[in-house]
């Protein structure tokens, strides 16, 4: 498959590397392009030239390029600086997926951009690329209100009750980065936000 014949699209996935963060809600990202390279019979490959697994697939005319930084969260955006100059590709094309504290389990909301909302692996990619200007996919983990510090909170476990509904949740977050290789951000920000 060669990136020239085709548009690119890039979906970064942020969370930790490693068993002991798999199942944590900072890890919803790589359970949604997870999720996405399954459905289309991609496997991602650990590049350690960009510090990341890496997938590629071609869907609706365009090539989708998966990337997990395996840099830990708080330094994602240095992963993804790397493989995207190589590539000679703009943040423009990416879409990021992570979790959001402050929307309910089960919430997805597609943003255009916007700012970090103290998510440490959006701010560092705004502070390796020097702009807020690129959609990410907000995927919510629930009530948080400060019962405990947030780094605990987000490298907690999904309780019982939530990983009766992640399957889904995870699915329906691939189903929206399959329907922005199709359709304009604006009509997909439509369906997603307002259900």
């Amino acid at each position: 498959m060669t990136e020239g014949t085709h548009l690119n699209q890039v979906f970064i996935g942020l969370g930790n590397p490693g068993k002991m963060y798999a199942s944590t809600r900072h890890n919803l990202g790589f359970l949604v392009v997870e999720e996405l390279a399954a459905s289309l019979n991609a496997s991602f490959k650990e590049v350690k030239q960009f510090n990341a697994n890496v997938a590629k697939a071609i869907l609706n005319g365009k090539c989708i390029h998966l990337i997990e930084p395996l840099t830990y969260m708080n330094l994602s955006g240095w992963a993804v600086r790397q493989y995207l100059d190589y590539y000679k590709l703009s943040i423009a094309q990416t879409v990021v997926i992570c979790d959001d504290i402050a929307l309910d389990f089960g919430a997805i909301r597609l943003r255009s951009k916007g700012s970090a909302g103290g998510h440490n692996g959006l701010k560092s990619i705004i502070s390796h690329f020097g702009t807020d200007d690129f959609v990410r996919l907000r995927m919510g983990i629930g009530d948080y209100r400060d019962r405990e510090p947030l780094s605990d909170y987000v490298l907690s476990s999904f309780t019982a009750e939530e990983l009766g509904g992640l399957s889904d949740f995870v699915k329906r977050g691939a189903a929206v980065l399959k329907e922005l290789t199709a359709d304009p951000i604006t009509q997909v920000m439509n369906r997603v936000n307002t259900k």
